[in-house]
């Protein structure tokens, strides 16, 4: 079935089903998040890893074309989260960061929120589910972030933090739906320009879609022919579904190794108009295929990557005949996993 890539549309696709799918791109101000994010950069300068972009040898014999990981793996809190999180502590007024901060997170956001507010001398408690892993707490805590336990679930933390901000005057720090952490995020597509300017494709993974709008802007307004892939899990393709109803929708997640990106959209996240105007297309892969890319990348590249980092290698597999010759980007989103998740994909003392 044909594909179209023009200004007003692009396309989805489940691999498992092999089916494309026509989505209408809607209108969304690219230009000024792509100016935010080059704000952003100049301001987290020296303050985050500039992260390397390094050629995979494997991944590139394995798609006939040169391919290049964005190693935010390698970021200090482990995950491209540390760039929003600390642009939206550094642009907070002077009362904001005097009241201090609120966020609900049990993963990478609760990490990278509990660094920048140390960092930059910010007060603040992480929310975190009460079932959230003993490890998962510490690693917060060892960023010097003040956790505390509330609800069974994400969605119950995150309304409970939401309030808590609201009757103690703190400020809410979303972990994509906000213009300033989107632009913080846009920061690695910043650093992809600078070292691979003739790049012809990227590979994203998507949640509530920070990532993809900050990075995609950036891309889109540097070179309009770049092919962005929006990369989801089919345990909870949220992103792509509403980008095909043309509006966020609710539906259930189940369990995924791409745990980073399952869950629900906020409606009115300032995201999705940004995801409708850069993705070109969307893949959905399933969990067989998460499992073998992340294998595939922890055999040949001998470090380990999260779920979500996973979702975008199989992706990128899955559109290999797509892309022969080309310069092709991955983003690895973060490197967060437990031995149990690793052993889950069969990648475990790897």
């Amino acid at each position: 079935m044909e594909r179209r890539r023009n200004a007003s549309a692009g396309s989805a696709r489940d691999s498992a089903a092999g089916t494309p799918i026509a989505v209408t791109r809607s209108v969304s101000n690219v230009s000024r998040t792509a100016d935010a994010a080059a704000g952003a950069a100049r301001r987290l300068d020296g303050l985050i890893e500039r992260t390397p972009l390094r050629r995979s040898a494997a991944l590139s014999d394995a798609l006939d074309a040169d391919v290049y990981c964005k190693l935010e793996n390698h970021q200090t809190t482990g995950s491209f989260k540390l760039r929003g999180a600390t642009n939206r502590i550094l642009t907070l007024s002077a009362e904001q960061r005097a009241r201090g901060c609120v966020a609900a997170s049990s993963g990478n956001h609760g990490a990278a929120v509990a660094f920048a507010m140390r960092a930059h001398g910010v007060g603040g408690i992480i929310f975190v589910p009460e079932q959230t892993s003993p490890a998962k707490i510490e690693k917060i805590r060892r960023y010097g972030g003040d956790v505390r336990l509330f609800g069974t679930d994400g969605l119950d933390t995150e309304e409970h933090a939401r309030q808590y901000a609201a009757e103690h005057g703190m400020f809410y720090l979303s972990p994509y739906n906000d213009e300033q952490v989107v632009a913080g995020q846009g920061t690695c597509g910043v650093e992809i320009v600078e070292d691979l300017p003739d790049v012809d494709a990227v590979f994203i993974a998507v949640g509530g879609g920070g990532l993809m709008g900050g990075v995609g802007a950036v891309l889109k307004t540097h070179n309009a022919d770049v092919h962005i892939y929006g990369c989801q899990p089919l345990a909870s393709p949220v992103m792509t579904r509403s980008i095909e109803a043309g509006k966020i929708i609710d539906m259930p997640s189940m369990p995924t190794l791409s745990d980073g990106t399952a869950g629900g959209i906020e409606h009115g996240a300032v995201t999705f108009a940004l995801n409708q105007a850069v993705v070109d297309d969307w893949e959905v892969v399933d969990e067989d295929q998460i499992a073998a890319a992340m294998r595939t990348y922890i055999d040949s590249e001998g470090e380990p990557i999260e779920g979500a980092a996973g979702v975008a290698i199989a992706a990128m597999l899955a559109r290999r005949n797509e892309l022969a010759g080309k310069k092709v980007v991955v983003i690895i989103c973060g490197g967060n996993i437990s031995e149990e998740v690793l052993e889950k994909c069969g990648c475990g003392n790897s």
